[in-house]
């Protein structure tokens, strides 16, 4: 066939250019954002800009104004969810390809954000007592600024469908928090905490934006669903640097975590911070890790499970194994003993929330492996609740007794009966002894992912750390209900007034109660997520 002048196709490539590449643009670019999917993560950051502004305006009597507004953008960031609840849905699509998206509201997405909104709901409500009492230490416009814009992030990340979304928003969540570690103005402690954080987790980050180039490099997307296709096909030329990709990314996860030997900032870095920022980061930070480990491994990496899986199952056992013995050290007259008891705690449970992502590995077909990721979202909406009711009490002691020793929580029955019936509640919670029911449930339920995917010398290290755990967890609780030392000598010895409990820290004490007592009584509300698909 005779081909056409070149003058011709001159003027037909003109006209292209004219005409086509707007066109082309207008439709390949230009969507339509489903708002309703991304108003939950939306909304926080929208309430976060807005509370900063008003912070030039508002004086410093009337900066309560400022939390309690925070409180309720976070509540309406809940309520956000209630309209996902009919189906799946997503946005940030490939117009070609209108499966491969970038946010993606299924299940999982929601499950993982009414934990994180919620976690930082209650977080918001021990930090209104906190900044009261710190009025000079604590600023409060930038506080609640740093905390919506982190809780944003964190809504974001679960979402999340490709590497770069997945990395901004672990961003968007962890640099604000260096900074509320580190707010507390003119106090080395709290300045000295935020930088190790900050320093580790930028070596952690680079690590794992290294390993993203790696899988970028050998399968050529970002997309998740993608990267699980294409991977599958690589040539085997790159098969050693594919699976360096895959171990480097998991890295920056694994150090959000706070698996060992990714944790060494946990203890310092909860000690530093103020207490509700150290209760935040307790809950939101590990829902943000581990939201973002399923999302790699089970998602986009499924047929590198032989890879994954065998490092995620010793992760976890030395996670939990190291976290327990730490917590088990601890002396009950050392100052700040209490936190740092829970910081260590923290690193045990991490190594229980380990264990059901790596028996996903092991599964024999996607519905099994579904089944432990469920595992992982039951045992860990359990933490959330009992463990910021922990940090809940903790705030109430630290009102009076500002270091926090163990020590300090001898004979709480006496002074604050009820609080200290919660956190006997929530620390039998914690250890999976009646009447934390819904402990004792989950506990099994992660037991059982490691049975059923024939992980059974993880579920023996499990069960040896679970018996570690009792011993310092009933040991807090007895010491609850001992009399107190000025009255071991004499029965004339009175214990100390009670003092009034601000509103804030009795409505986040009752929260936590509420909840752990209600999923004690229907533990099945959390647990069918163990049975009951999630992608």
């Amino acid at each position: 066939m005779a081909q056409p002048p070149v003058h011709a196709q001159a003027e037909t490539l003109a006209h292209a250019l004219a005409q086509g590449p707007a066109r082309t643009l207008a439709e390949s670019v230009v969507q339509s954002v489903d708002w309703l999917a991304v108003a939950p993560p939306t909304i926080a950051a929208v309430v976060g800009l807005a509370v900063l502004v008003a912070d030039l305006f508002v004086g410093d009597t009337k900066k309560t104004v400022l939390g309690w507004a925070s409180v309720a953008g976070l509540t309406v960031s809940l309520l956000a969810l209630l309209p996902l609840l009919d189906g799946d849905r997503a946005t940030f699509c490939l117009t070609g390809a209108p499966e491969v998206c970038s946010y993606t509201a299924d299940r999982f997405t929601l499950v993982v954000q009414f934990l994180v909104l919620g976690g930082a709901l209650l977080a918001a409500l021990l930090s209104m007592t906190a900044l009261n009492d710190e009025k000079q230490t604590l600023p409060a416009g930038e506080f609640w600024f740093l905390l919506l814009s982190s809780a944003a992030g964190a809504a974001l990340l679960p979402a999340s469908r490709d590497l770069a979304t997945l990395i901004v928003a672990l961003e968007v969540a962890s640099l604000p928090a260096f900074a509320l570690v580190g707010i507390r103005l003119g106090d080395r402690r709290s300045s000295e905490a935020a930088l190790k954080f900050f320093l580790s987790s930028v070596a952690a980050t680079a690590v794992s934006l290294l390993g993203i180039s790696f899988l970028y490099a050998t399968t050529g997307t970002l997309y998740l669903t993608e990267i699980a296709d294409r991977i599958q096909d690589v040539d085997g030329q790159f098969h050693t640097l594919t699976q360096a990709g895959v171990v480097l990314t998991l890295i920056g996860f694994a150090f959000k975590t706070a698996a060992v030997p990714f944790h060494f900032w946990v203890p310092d870095t909860y000690v530093g911070a103020p207490l509700p920022v150290a209760a935040y980061l307790s809950v939101v930070g590990k829902a943000v890790g581990f939201s973002g480990l399923i999302l790699i491994t089970v998602v986009a990496l499924p047929s590198y499970a032989d890879v994954w899986g065998p490092a995620l199952a010793a992760l976890a056992a030395l996670t939990m194994t190291v976290g327990n013995l730490g917590a088990l050290r601890q002396r009950s007259t050392r100052a700040y003993s209490a936190v740092r008891l829970l910081a260590w705690s923290s690193v045990g449970q991490a190594g229980y929330l380990l264990v059901p992502i790596a028996a996903a590995a092991y599964a024999d077909d996607a519905a099994d492996a579904e089944r432990a990721i469920g595992a992982t979202v039951a045992y860990a909406l359990m933490y959330a609740a009992v463990n910021l009711g922990a940090f809940a009490v903790a705030a109430l002691v630290g009102r009076t007794k500002p270091l926090n020793r163990l020590a300090d929580y001898r004979g709480l029955y006496a002074s604050h009966p009820l609080a200290a019936l919660l956190l006997a509640f929530f620390l039998l919670c914690l250890a999976g002894l009646p009447p934390g029911v819904i402990g004792l449930f989950a506990k099994v339920t992660v037991f059982s992912a490691a049975v059923g995917a024939g992980l059974g010398w993880l579920a023996v290290v499990m069960a040896v750390n679970v018996v570690i755990a009792l011993f310092y967890y009933l040991q807090w609780t007895a010491l609850l209900f001992r009399a107190r030392e000025d009255a071991t000598e004499g029965a004339t010895a009175e214990a100390p007034a009670p003092h009034r409990v601000p509103a804030p820290l009795t409505a986040a004490l009752a929260l936590t109660g509420i909840v752990g007592i209600a999923l004690s009584g229907a533990p099945q509300l959390v647990l069918r997520f163990a049975d009951t698909v999630l992608f």
